[in-house]
């Protein structure tokens, strides 16, 4: 069993900073990747970025320049620092891990609040 604890959301005023992290714990098979995905009101969940244990990045073109994931595989933890924050980035972000080798063996977290005023 895999435990995915995210923490560092909250409010912000536009233009400002936020870093996000997820600490994965358990049995965490690699190679994997790790990653956030951010689900607005009445919108579906969508990437915002990812990072495998190699350091593969993948971003949505909506945060690229702005975003900036990293990773500390010695810690199982991912972050994501968030800079110039537009209030269209106001969601609840949640942290997810899967294998690249094993089919189906994907974890999410509980989900950060973060909201970014106008």
């Amino acid at each position: 069993q895999v435990q995915l604890v995210e923490s560092g959301g909250g409010l912000v005023q536009a233009g400002g900073s936020l870093r996000l992290s997820c600490a994965a714990s358990g049995s965490i098979f690699s190679p994997n990747a790790m990653g956030w995905y951010r689900q607005a009101p009445g919108k579906q969940r969508e990437l915002v970025a990812t990072i495998t244990s190699g350091g593969i990045t993948n971003y949505a073109d909506s945060v690229k320049g702005r975003f900036t994931i990293s990773r500390d595989n010695a810690k199982n933890t991912v972050y994501l620092q968030m800079n110039s924050l537009k209030p269209e980035d106001t969601a609840v972000y949640y942290c997810n891990a899967r294998s690249l080798l094993v089919y189906g063996w994907t974890y999410w977290g509980q989900g950060t609040q973060v909201t970014v005023s106008s």
